[in-house]
């Protein structure tokens, strides 16, 4: 194996042993809850705490990544987040776990807008969409092994030992990148300065794309976050067979995602995949809540799944294509940030949907209207600047 695939492997698999403890908390939400006898609204906010603090740091973690190193970044933000994760298997109060979901948020930060410009350096600039593409793949990857397997596993090992898992085998792999991983070396020029900031967060594309990430995410952590948890208590499914659903789901979006950006990237048409992909994703958002029967949901999981991310290359290659590689990090951090606005939102507004109403269909519906909303944004944006 060459160097650079080495490190487009190390960089890919680091990213999925982070996503472990997200999913983890997804899947076993229903353990958790009972354990320490919290509300769904409180459920809700372990969740929250950690895609507000991840949020909040997108636009510092992006300009840190522009203007300093980004793969030392990248080993501060795995080591922090699994750390955490080791603390968060022994903790019993929800207070301090709320938290310790509060600073994960801070250390996920730093693994996301760095290790965008680390895989998207190993690629040409023809192939970033399937470089971010690839690099995001590596989280759903893993959620397929968790969702097939851990609801096998916690009956005997317990949610607590699970996670304890994720963080070990998430340092051990973060030791691998640290010694074998290398980042190509920082693109001519000046490096990106403070006093460029406001007049780069001023530029439309920013604003245009940000307000399609807002739902993009929206849409993820509906489905992801929630999903488990919905099936369990609205469909009456056992905690195994959600996480075989779930883990289908994964199993469809992880391949979806990297087939998304090289099909933006092949044919230089990045708007149409994002926009068919809203469009899917209003339509099986309504289904889900609509049909009758287990075999309908399977397959709408299973078709909502290949559309939830295979825009999410597209829609981050289309601000750099604008505003240039060496502002990448800002412009991926400010549409993450976006993004994960979108995802508290959803997150707390889901568990007070569900206690207010007894039912997750006013959620899911409203993310159906969302996706219509997006779509139609999508008409004012160029995937190109107008010089080109």
């Amino acid at each position: 194996m060459t160097v650079r695939r080495l490190t487009i492997a190390t960089l890919v698999v680091c990213q999925s042993t982070q996503s472990l403890i997200m999913g983890g908390v997804a899947l076993f939400l229903p353990l958790i809850r009972a354990e320490l006898g919290i509300t769904y609204a409180q459920a809700g906010t372990l969740a929250a705490a950690t895609s507000l603090t991840y949020a909040a740091m997108q636009l510092p973690s992006g300009y840190l990544a522009d203007r300093f190193t980004p793969r030392r970044l990248f080993l501060i933000g795995l080591i922090g987040t699994n750390l955490l994760a080791l603390s968060f298997s022994v903790l019993t109060d929800y207070r301090l776990m709320l938290v310790n979901q509060a600073l994960s948020g801070v250390f996920r930060a730093l693994v996301f807008a760095p290790g965008l410009l680390l895989i998207s350096a190993e690629f040409p600039p023809t192939g970033r969409a399937t470089a971010m593409g690839l690099f995001v793949a590596g989280g759903f990857s893993s959620n397929i092994l968790l969702s097939a397997v851990g609801p096998l596993l916690v009956g005997t090992l317990g949610w607590r030992l699970m996670f304890a898992l994720f963080a070990t085998a998430g340092l051990t792999v973060c030791g691998l990148y640290w010694r074998a991983g290398t980042a190509r070396p920082a693109p001519p020029g000046p490096r990106m300065s403070l006093r460029e900031l406001p007049g780069l967060l001023r530029h439309p594309i920013l604003w245009q794309t940000g307000a399609v990430q807002f739902v993009r995410l929206a849409v993820v952590t509906g489905c992801t976050f929630w999903l488990p948890t919905y099936l369990v208590a609205d469909r009456h499914y056992s905690l195994a067979t959600a996480g075989l659903v779930t883990a289908l789901g994964a199993a469809v979006t992880a391949p979806a995602n990297i087939a998304g950006g090289w099909i933006s990237d092949r044919l230089g048409r990045p708007l149409t995949v994002i926009r068919t992909s809203l469009v899917a994703l209003a339509v099986t958002l309504t289904l889900l809540v609509v049909l009758p029967g287990q075999l309908a949901v399977v397959v709408v999981v299973a078709v909502n799944a290949v559309f939830i991310q295979v825009y999410f290359g597209p829609l981050f290659a289309i601000p750099v294509a604008h505003l240039g590689f060496r502002t990448a990090g800002v412009a991926s951090g400010f549409g993450n940030l976006c993004a994960n606005v979108g995802g508290f939102t959803c997150s707390y507004a889901f568990g007070i949907l569900r206690d207010t109403t007894g039912s997750f269909r006013p959620g899911f519906l409203t993310l159906a209207v969302l996706c219509v909303a997006a779509t139609l944004m999508t008409l004012t944006i160029r995937a190109r600047p107008a010089a080109q």
